[in-house]
């Protein structure tokens, strides 16, 4: 790892001269990309990319790290311990963090990112683009400048993303579209704010100040399927899946619920791998209002059968790096599932009939 500071002042309208400490942190992706014969390969270097940003240094003091320089397709779990780790490693000495990653992978980093660091009393912004940096039309001059008047405006802490100038919530985030600037949605919650660079943020809900001590975790267990079921799919499967994985995620149908139909009985097979001790979520392929088992008879009879959990409001993206961070801390069905209930950065607001509230 390498790092490179660069010095820089903003100067507020009410005179004080005020300077903010803000680390960048690289880990790869298009943004980082140079055209090679193999296509776009992410090699440059975080100063390399702050030159194409030198407005940044005009109202904040930089520095910068490189964790890692890979396409975000093969960024694993252990990759977003290693995110983690360097902002734990320097928390202290800066009053924010913009974390340079690729767009494929993003929104399920922000997610992990969200229950690795929980807490923070300082902005963690991640963006990224759809073109690399050094082409005149790319987005990400955009993306980073706005990342970090974000990141020294914002007056709370917490993990997020922002793209083309719009900034979610870590846990919210979504990747929607493959080569359109506004790649990313916040689905089933607002976006918190709105950025237009050298004016007051256009804020639609950001809270205030952490009201606990930020918290470091330092394990995760990537030991999480996800299956997405389509008619014909045999149930069989799952038992192929439950001798790998601890937790299991069925992406169902529309408010979600398991087939039982006889000839394909999903719901036959996820009553044998509860019965060993695995984890079960339900989901739903719909990306926005989320999931209700208890609609429809394919939702009601799981639930009265089999002792699971329900996304409910949550994306796919924040479902699997939570059960990824709950594993290691623990397997017990009750125990997960009041973790998995518990809202962390905004991630659910919407629980099952019976189920506690924060």
């Amino acid at each position: 790892m390498t790092e490179t500071p660069l010095r820089g002042i903003i100067l507020y309208q009410d005179g004080i001269l005020m300077v903010k400490k803000i680390m960048l942190l690289t880990t790869g992706g298009t943004i980082a990309s140079e055209n090679t014969v193999d296509g776009f390969v992410p090699s440059m270097p975080p100063d390399q990319i702050l030159r194409y940003v030198p407005e940044v240094k005009t109202f904040c003091d930089v520095t910068a790290l490189q964790i890692m320089n890979i396409d975000s397709s093969n960024v694993q779990p252990e990759n977003w311990l290693l995110i983690s780790r360097a902002i734990q490693d320097h928390y202290d000495a800066f009053d924010g963090f913009v974390i340079t990653h690729g767009t494929d992978t993003m929104a399920y980093a922000a997610s992990a990112l969200s229950y690795l660091i929980q807490n923070p009393a300082k902005p963690i912004v991640l963006t990224g683009a759809q073109k690399p940096i050094h082409q005149g039309d790319s987005d990400a001059r955009r993306n980073v400048i706005h990342s970090f008047w974000f990141c020294a405006e914002a007056r709370t802490g917490g993990v997020f993303l922002c793209f083309d100038g719009k900034v979610f919530v870590g846990t919210r985030a979504s990747k929607v579209k493959s080569k359109s600037y506004d790649a990313f949605e916040s689905i089933n919650f607002p976006a918190v704010a709105y950025v237009h660079y050298r004016h007051p943020l256009s804020r639609i809900h950001l809270g205030g100040p952490a009201s606990k001590p930020v918290r470091f975790f330092d394990e995760i267990d990537p030991s999480v399927f996800l299956l997405k079921l389509i008619p014909g799919m045999e149930p069989e499967i799952l038992e192929y899946v439950g001798q790998r994985y601890t937790a299991i995620v069925i992406e169902s149908y529309g408010l979600g619920g398991l087939p039982f139909a006889d000839q394909r009985n999903f719901l036959k097979q996820v009553e044998s791998l509860v019965s060993c001790g695995k984890i079960l979520v339900v989901a739903t392929q719909v990306k926005n209002e989320g999931s209700d088992l208890s609609i429809y008879e394919v939702g009601i009879r799981s639930i009265q059968r089999v002792p699971l959990l329900q996304s409910m409001d949550m994306t796919i993206e924040a479902v699997v790096t939570k059960l990824m961070w709950i594993l290691p801390q623990t397997k017990v069905f009750k125990e997960v599932e009041k973790l998995f209930y518990t809202p962390v950065n905004e991630d659910i607001s919407i629980f099952p009939e019976g189920k506690f509230r924060p």
